[in-house]
């Protein structure tokens, strides 16, 4: 039994980022916390060798056979090698991805061969413990009576041009009902908790080239060099971009992309790429 795993570990991680101005992704704490470490952990009691899952993503040794590398899916539209960054060498040494070498639309032709297409279900968008989407919702449950209070939703020069119903219920990027009135369309640039104020902009004041993150994980050993050109992901569904990674601490790196990239979010995974290959990930913090 999970539950208590997941309450604490999940939810509440979920609950917490959000009260703290950033936008979480629970499906990669999810994925790390209790469909791995804790799985894996009770096959050691229970002397099972290996984890099959059905993750779109692929296992594979690296040249000298010393580690195991984490590979994207060959079906690129359905590849979870982002949520999966948090994995470790203990788990992708006992884990086989089947599916990882298929297309979605193989899979659902050889489940219907096989007469189990009942089985092929359509896909949900939504994160699983809030089936109807409403973020603020369920925050507000989960925090009962300490909710931040509303306060002021201003320009990139502070003035002030509304009120916000509480900064947990606002992301980056955000532009639908923030409920002030303006010539061009604003998005949220910044949510500042300890000024419980959301910054908000034009879509043109979102792109930016540099990030921060913290509790980097490796997927093999660290990299001698400290600076590596690579590939990075900083959400689900951005195309992973170029750009220099700058390595200054075993868990804190520095990115710069070549190219601006929109709406990066502190909170969210970041997850570098060398070709198809997973270096490893961590958190935006700036």
């Amino acid at each position: 039994d999970v539950n208590n795993s997941f309450q604490k570990e999940v939810i509440d991680y979920f609950t917490r980022s959000y009260f703290l101005g950033l936008t979480p992704n629970p499906c990669v704490v999810c994925n790390y916390v209790v469909k791995f470490e804790r799985i894996i952990n009770w096959m050691d009691n229970k002397r099972i060798d290996y984890l099959a899952t059905g993750h779109y993503a692929r296992v594979r040794e690296n040249g000298n056979g010393k580690y195991r590398e984490l590979i994207k899916g060959k079906d690129r539209q359905k590849d979870q090698s982002y949520f999966l960054h948090r994995l470790n060498q203990s788990h992708l040494s006992r884990t086989i991805f089947p599916l990882g070498d298929l297309k979605k639309t193989e899979i659902s032709l050889l489940a219907k061969e096989r007469g189990l297409s009942a089985s092929i279900h359509p896909e949900s968008q939504e994160i699983c413990f809030i089936p109807d989407n409403n973020y603020k919702s369920f925050l507000k449950k989960q925090a009962n009576i300490n909710l931040p209070p509303p306060g002021n939703i201003v320009d990139l020069d502070a003035n002030v041009l509304g009120v916000h119903s509480g900064f947990y219920a606002y992301t980056i990027g955000q532009r639908q009902g923030l409920g002030v009135g303006a010539i061009k369309p604003l998005y949220v640039c910044q949510i500042r908790p300890e000024k419980n104020e959301i910054v908000v902009g034009p879509r043109e004041a979102l792109f930016t080239t540099t990030l921060t993150a913290e509790d980097f994980n490796w997927i093999g050993p660290l990299p001698e060099e400290k600076r590596l050109r690579v590939q990075a992901q900083i959400r689900h569904r951005h195309e992973p971009a170029d750009g220099t990674l700058t390595i200054t601490s075993p868990d804190i790196v520095h990115f710069e992309f070549d190219k601006p990239q929109w709406a990066i979010t502190p909170g969210q995974a970041f997850v570098c790429y060398e070709g198809e290959k997973v270096l490893g990930g961590g958190w935006i913090r700036k």
